[in-house]
């Protein structure tokens, strides 16, 4: 029977630990989107840019970006101090 040194099992552990993470993650990010796609406001607010041109169209929804980049950097400096404690 082969004994696996401590060293790599150590490594092992902290590289499931990543994985689970990652997934879940992932599983967040999928969420997320789901119920994005459900709201009727997300994506066209006041000052989003579209561009109809031709054939084609452009769209650029900055003041939807804006939001997100503010809520995601609320949201992420509370589970930031909450997991400092």
């Amino acid at each position: 029977m082969y004994i696996i040194p401590a060293r790599y099992t150590e490594g092992m552990i902290d590289m499931g630990r990543l994985l689970l993470i990652a997934g879940l993650g992932i599983a967040v990010f999928g969420v997320l989107l789901m119920v994005g796609a459900r709201l009727p406001f997300l994506g066209h607010l006041p000052g989003d840019i579209l561009i109809r041109r031709g054939g084609g169209s452009l769209y650029f929804p900055i003041v939807t970006c804006i939001l997100l980049s503010i809520v995601l950097s609320i949201a992420l400096n509370l589970i930031s101090a909450l997991l400092r404690r």
